[in-house]
This record gives C-alpha cells, sequence and structure tokens, in this order.
C-alpha cells in the first residue's frame, strides 16, 4: 500500500483556495521516513483576519446561514458525513502518511469521525429554550442562540475526530469557524474544506488556516472578532490561551490539556486480559494519547507477575510501517516529540527506575520509531510518573492497599480518565466514586463513546467535548421577558 496523491494544500476561506497573504509555505514531515511530504500554505494573522472576517459576514442576521432552518443544518452535516464515508479509505492513508498512525487506526478514526458528525446533526433541531413560570404578571422565556465565531485549535495526534469534536457542535448549534489544524498534520483538515462545500455548507461557515500556533494560532485567540476558542493540547499553550483571551474581548475558552492517568490493577484480576489492557493503554498509537494509562499501578501480591509479563507482551508488539496491515505501532510525530520521549526515558533511568525492556530506536529504521519501554520499581516523585510523555513508556507502580492507591492516583496535577482491574464489585465503584477524573473505566480502557461527554478535571481541562453537555459550550443563553398591562 503506497501514500495517496495530496490533493490540497492551500487555505480555505469563504469556500475559496488562497495562497497565504505572506507568499510563505511549510513543509509537513512523513514520520515514519523524516522526509517531506509536500508544502503547505502558511497562515498567519492576516489570514486568519479574513478568515475570521468571512465568519463573521456568515453569521450576520440575515444570512443563508442563520435564515436556515435548523433541520436543514442537519441535513448538511448528515451529507458531510456521506462524504467523510465515500472518502474514507483515502483520508485513512492521507493520515497515515502525515501522521504516522497505523492503517487500521486511520481507518477507525474516519469512521468515528463520521459518526461524531452524524450525532451532532441529529441534534440540530433540538437545540432549544425553556418557558419559565416566573412571578408576577409576566411571560418568560429562554433561547440558546449561536455563541458566533469558533476559533477550533485541533491537535496533531487524532486529526480527524478531534476536528470533528469541534466541528460537529460547532456547526449543529448554528456557529461559524476558523480551523487551524496542527502543523504537523494538515492534509486531513484540509481535504474536509473541499468536503464541506461539496456538501453544500454556505460561504464562510467552515474555514481552515494551517499555520503555527505562535503565529495563526496565537491571532485565533488573541482575536476581538472571535467569541469562543476550543483547544485541544498542552498544558502550556491552553495556558497561553487563556491569557490571550483575558487580555483580548474576554472571550469564551473550551479546553482539553491531558493527563497522566492512572490504570489500577488489583490483585484479583484476571491476570492475562489485565497486562493486556494494561499494555494497549500506553501503546496504543505510540502513546501519543491524552487518555492514556500512563500510570500503571498494580498490586503488589502480583506485581512481579505482571512486570514479567508486561515485559513479554512489550517485546512482542509489532512496531513499524503503518501501512502494513499487522503492524500494532508507528512512529513518534515528529524529531521533538521523539527527543522528549527518549529524553524521559533517560530520565527514568537517573532516577533509579528499572527498565526492563525496549527505549531504544528501533533499528533500521529511517522515521521516529521507538521500542516499547517497560519501567519498574517506578517512585511517585519520578518525572516519568508525575509528567506526560506521550511515548510509548509503561511505568508500573507498586501498591498495597485501596486507600493507598487513591491517595496515590490523585496525587497528580491532571485529572483526565481512571481505569480499575478487579472483579470486586465493591472496589470498582469506591474507585470510581474517589478518583479525580472525568472519566473513569472499569476493566476496559480507552473506550469514548460519541455520546458521552469527554473532558477532565484540574489541569486537564475546561468544559466538555462529546455528548449533550458539549453543546453549552456554543450556545448563549438570552432570557426574554414580557410584560402584560392593560
Amino acid at each position: 500500500m503506497s501514500a495517496p496523491e495530496v490533493k490540497y494544500t492551500q487555505i480555505f476561506i469563504n469556500n475559496e483556495w488562497k495562497n497565504s497573504v505572506s507568499g510563505k509555505t511549510f513543509p509537513t514531515i512523513n514520520p515514519s521516513t523524516g522526509e517531506k511530504t509536500c508544502a503547505v500554505q502558511e497562515g498567519d494573522k492576516a489570514d486568519i483576519d479574513l478568515a475570521v472576517k468571512a465568519a463573521r459576514e456568515a453569521m450576520k442576521l440575515g444570512s443563508p446561514w442563520r435564515k436556515m432552518d435548523a433541520s436543514q443544518r442537519g441535513r448538511l452535516m448528515y451529507r458531510l458525513a456521506e462524504l467523510v464515508d465515500r472518502d474514507a479509505e483515502y483520508l485513512a492513508r492521507l493520515e497515515t502518511v502525515d501522521n504516522g498512525m497505523v492503517i487500521r487506526t486511520s481507518r477507525t478514526s474516519m469512521k468515528r469521525g463520521a459518526d461524531l458528525l452524524r450525532y451532532f446533526a441529529g441534534w440540530a433541531d433540538k437545540v432549544h429554550g425553556k418557558t419559565i413560570p416566573i412571578d408576577g404578571d409576566y411571560f418568560c422565556y429562554t433561547r440558546r442562540e449561536p455563541i458566533g465565531v469558533v476559533g477550533a485549535i485541533v491537535p496533531w495526534n487524532f486529526p480527524i475526530p478531534l476536528l470533528f469534536k469541534k466541528l460537529g457542535p460547532t456547526l449543529c448549534c448554528g456557529n461559524a469557524t476558523v480551523i487551524k489544524p496542527a502543523e504537523q498534520t494538515p492534509l486531513t483538515a484540509i481535504y474536509i474544506g473541499a468536503l464541506c462545500k461539496e456538501a453544500g455548507f454556505p460561504p464562510g461557515v467552515v474555514n481552515i488556516v494551517p499555520g503555527y500556533g505562535p503565529t495563526a494560532g496565537a491571532a485565533i485567540s488573541e482575536h476581538m472578532d472571535v467569541d469562543i476558542v476550543t483547544f485541544t493540547g498542552s498544558v502550556e499553550v491552553a495556558k497561553i490561551i487563556q491569557q490571550a483571551a483575558g487580555r483580548s474581548n474576554l472571550k469564551h475558552v473550551a479546553i482539553e490539556s491531558g493527563g497522566k492517568s492512572p490504570n489500577i490493577v488489583f490483585a484479583d484480576a484476571d491476570m492475562a486480559y489485565a497486562v493486556e489492557v494494561s499494555h494497549n493503554a500506553i501503546n496504543t498509537h505510540s502513546g501519543q494519547v491524552c487518555l492514556a494509562g500512563s500510570r500503571t499501578f498494580v498490586q503488589e501480591d502480583i506485581y512481579d507477575e505482571f512486570v514479567k509479563r508486561s515485559v513479554e507482551r512489550a517485546k512482542k508488539r509489532v512496531v513499524g510501517d503503518p501501512y502494513d496491515e499487522k503492524t500494532e505501532s508507528g512512529p513518534q510525530i515528529d524529531q521533538e516529540g521523539y527527543d522528549k520521549v527518549m529524553e524521559m526515558i533517560e530520565s527514568g533511568k537517573q532516577q533509579g527506575a528499572k527498565l526492563e525492556c525496549g527505549g531504544n530506536r528501533m533499528a533500521g529504521k529511517n522515521g521516529y520509531f521507538i521500542e516499547p519501554a517497560v519501567f519498574s520499581n517506578v517512585q511517585d516523585d519520578m518525572r516519568i510518573a508525575r509528567e506526560e510523555i506521550f511515548g510509548p513508556v509503561q511505568q508500573i507502580i507498586k501498591f498495597k492497599t485501596i486507600e493507598e492507591v487513591i491517595e496515590r492516583a490523585n496525587r497528580t496535577s491532571f485529572g483526565l480518565a481512571a481505569s480499575v482491574l478487579t472483579k470486586d464489585i465493591d472496589k470498582a465503584i469506591t474507585i470510581a466514586n474517589s478518583v479525580q477524573a472525568g472519566i473513569v473505566w472499569v476493566n476496559i480502557y480507552g473506550v469514548v463513546p460519541t455520546q458521552a461527554p469527554f473532558g477532565g478535571f484540574k489541569m486537564s481541562g475546561l468544559g466538555r467535548e462529546g455528548g449533550e453537555d458539549v453543546l453549552n459550550e456554543f450556545c448563549e443563553v438570552k432570557t426574554v421577558r414580557f410584560y402584560f398591562y392593560e
């Protein structure tokens, strides 16, 4: 299987393809080879200004988008989902060359993206207000109106699902948007612009500006005509966006900013099953997952055997060509991501954790491939147990009691996800009710249904994505009161 032809590399504004105002381009790199795939138009502040102007025009009272029936908005979204399905194989292959994601995961991502669109399309004509029986001779009702222009800053690890997690509720609620895809993985997002036009969305409703965070991303965050920024990425960048929102127009901010999620294995869990679940919790997509189970707590009775089996499983993981159907993991996203993971592995060794296997560059590979690593004898104060690594590095941590592991699991500034593997329903419910996390799994890991809210506690973010809850982020509530007089 070969990489597909790249069809679109320009900026998409007002349903038209444009070169950047500056004339600059930037390269997108294939992580599997380290080689340039193509040059992409590099948007910056000038291009963001044009995109926001187009979006603001689309949001004017009386515009085709504002006058469109909510049910018709839903039909356009259903049509876009059909087009994603139609081109799913092309998009999956394009994602794999741009992101390094194994082809099986890329295909699943396209299906998930289309499913997200369909879910939110169904909500389009069900976003409504209430009548409220207030005291006195009044008639009171609320309206849920579009918040306005949405700035969407999309990460590189799962470009299509995370794009549609933002675009779905944006369109469903009747907003217009300016999307900045990650500079590492812009190609599938740009292609979606062509599908939006084909689906029939009016000009200015969807605008896509590839570029870098400090220029294009900053321009969105600071723009006086952007009403909300929805961002997925690092805590460091999330803080910059919040500060920019405060300095400009006090725009709304919705954030998902990673985690250091505990995966708790009790002695009564099925050993083979727990090892496999825990292995995939950290190694899926080469560990480049915000909700990865990156702290594996294992009860002391089974600790040594669990470590032994985890090492055996890690050594069997197939890492290599992401276009090969048998491959389980591809490369890290780029040189910077590769260097960070290797630096964290080295810190683990220096701080006294035992590297049981892996942690080296894959021999004979030109891209950013790392052997899955397993650490034992990990202590809570080590960097590998505190910081998000975003790589295939499993840290196995010993615990004795349920009270102890709850306290240690919560001893983090993150709170995105957690899981527990046990046959004891009392333990499962106690953990689920006690860990400080927005998502808790029992006897499974990583299931993220379209219909349920997704988001974290503490520094893992603000607000929720997915499910009905996210609609609150993209609407303003207006209260109207009538007085009836003689």
